[in-house]
């Protein structure tokens, strides 16, 4: 049997909800994408998708503070987040965020797996093991995805790949590291396989 792939490219914009409760109904199956603000998770949706403004991009990290849901196929989201640890926003709006951010991590019955990028020569802060402890307790596969991987030399890369991976063993969740550049298309390939297989016992069942 072929392997079963979406066509990423016909990706197109669903709505945005202000708060968890305000998303469309638990159906079909949801892909999140989390990250902090910095990390490039727009960058990577847009690479993903072969779409230059598909996720608005901004050079002020943490512009997303809504939850913006993109539709790939009928019931097959992507679901991009609000970066994570955003400097200009206040101390309570963070920890009201934080709180339905483990909430619909834990509760939405859609949600089939995890995309958390983290900037490759920053990985694991403190709200990035948060994401990958919250996944792994709600039974979520996670792929993480180390972005900017341009910046690094390839010996480099394969250092922070290696420690990443070795570093994550502890949360002994289904976890799978790889590096990744929208820059030169770096692990897109991987990261497409990764969301089909989280997609396709809605086409194969």
């Amino acid at each position: 049997m072929s392997e079963f792939k979406l066509n990423y490219h016909k990706t197109h914009f669903m709505t945005s909800a202000a708060k968890i409760n305000q998303l469309p109904e638990d159906s079909g199956i949801e892909i999140a994408f989390a990250g902090r603000s910095n990390a490039g998770k727009s960058t990577a949706l847009n690479a993903l998708t072969n779409q230059k403004n598909l996720a608005r991009t901004s050079k002020t990290p943490g512009r997303t503070q809504l939850i913006n849901l993109f539709e790939v196929e009928p019931q097959c989201k992507l679901v991009d987040l609000p970066g994570y640890g955003y400097a200009a926003v206040p101390e309570q709006m963070k920890l009201q965020w934080q709180k339905s951010l483990g909430e619909y991590l834990q509760h939405r019955e859609c949600l089939q797996g995890v995309v958390i990028l983290m900037d490759i020569r920053h990985p694991l802060k403190d709200l990035d093991q948060q994401m990958i402890e919250w996944s792994v307790s709600s039974n979520l596969p996670i792929l993480l995805l180390l972005t900017k991987s341009d910046k690094l030399s390839q010996s480099e890369r394969s250092k922070q790949v290696k420690m990443v991976r070795e570093a994550i063993l502890p949360f002994q969740g289904d976890v799978q590291v790889e590096a990744f550049s929208a820059q030169n298309k770096l692990g897109i390939d991987k990261l497409s396989s990764k969301l089909n297989s989280w997609f396709a016992p809605l086409f194969t069942e």
